[in-house]
């Protein structure tokens, strides 16, 4: 079978191709993609090669991971279904997360369509759901994630390293849970797309101290520190303004500098969580709050761009251009 594909095919160089998929299985699940969300930290990583896994930083030893197809995360309707699978049916709107690809470096793709993929990997959605909210749920589901570990109560102060979109769905997460948060990031555009609540706050560090604003934010100190960006530097400077007992959260991309310190999180018998990937019962649980409207996404989609213009999408994302944030792939209009 043919599909076409968004491939990243050297460091930094996207091109629009018809690629070759297998024939699906008796477990898998057909679907005309309708939109596909950009994961801009870990697709931006990808296609500039610096990892040869999901978390793991390439090295000087391992191959080029290229040509290989970005993503893990789109939206459409189910085409067809194998004899075995009895929980989706043809007409069907879903979530779909990695699908199966044939000739690239990595046998899973992202941006593709039409997408196999098998049963596990599907999602029905609720028709109360618009399709476009839901087409980022994987990365929604990592701040979900983010924002679920830490040990809080209502009242309990939280700080969020980065404003970018698991950022904001951690931010959401613990304000759902009852913390005051603060959200700390470096652009004010994506600072303002915050709903805040009495007691919340952001805070741009590029022209505020953070010790200060934190102080303030939290005299009781922090009970839960959640990192989204991968500074070391930012958590060993926030370290202590941690409560004793308190949690940190960890889901950003460190490459080969991620060392921490454990004495330092020893003396304040601070807790470490590392989240990673996804679970199916953590994407049931995220779908539900973004049906509930608990968690709410498109709020965050800044750019939207036809499928075949994604060279241009990744541009903005590899140039970290001013003011781009969710990035959408449109695979119908041409």
């Amino acid at each position: 079978m043919k599909a076409n594909a968004v491939v990243a095919v050297g460091p930094r160089k996207i091109e629009w191709r018809e690629v070759t998929i297998p024939e699906p299985g008796d477990e898998d699940v057909v679907v005309r993609v309708t939109h596909s969300w950009i994961s801009n930290g870990t697709e931006g990583s990808f296609v500039r090669g610096e990892r040869i896994a999901g978390d793991t930083p390439i090295s000087a030893q391992d191959p080029s991971p290229f040509p290989h197809i970005p993503g893990y995360q789109k939206v459409g309707v189910v085409e067809r279904v194998g004899s075995r699978v009895t929980e989706f049916a043809p007409g069907q709107k879903v979530f779909v997360t990695v699908s199966r690809v044939q000739g690239m470096f990595f046998e899973y793709a992202g941006h593709i369509s039409p997408s196999i993929s098998h049963r596990s990997q599907v999602w029905r959605l609720p028709d109360s759901v618009d399709p476009v909210a839901a087409s980022g749920l994987v990365l929604t589901q990592v701040g979900y994630n983010v924002g679920m570990r830490p040990v809080v109560v209502p009242g309990d102060a939280a700080v969020v390293l980065g404003d970018g979109m698991v950022g904001h769905w951690a931010a959401q997460t613990l304000q759902q849970r009852g913390a005051f948060v603060l959200l700390v990031g470096r652009h004010d555009d994506r600072l303002a797309r915050f709903a805040l609540r009495p007691g919340d706050g952001i805070c741009n560090i590029n022209r505020e101290n953070l010790s200060d604003i934190v102080r303030a934010f939290a005299p009781n100190r922090l009970q839960a520190l959640c990192d989204t960006v991968g500074s070391i530097e930012t958590i060993d400077a926030l370290l202590p303004h941690m409560r004793h007992g308190g949690h940190l959260s960890s889901a950003g991309f460190y490459g080969p500098n991620g060392q921490i310190d454990i004495q330092k999180l020893r003396n304040g018998e601070l807790t470490l969580h590392a989240p990673a990937g996804w679970s199916r019962q953590r994407m049931d649980a995220t779908l539900a709050l973004l049906t509930q409207g608990a968690l709410t996404t498109t709020h965050l989609i800044t750019h939207r761009f036809p499928a075949q213009r994604a060279a241009d999408a990744f541009d903005l994302i590899l140039a970290k251009a001013p003011g781009a944030l969710g990035i959408v792939l449109d695979w119908e209009e041409s």
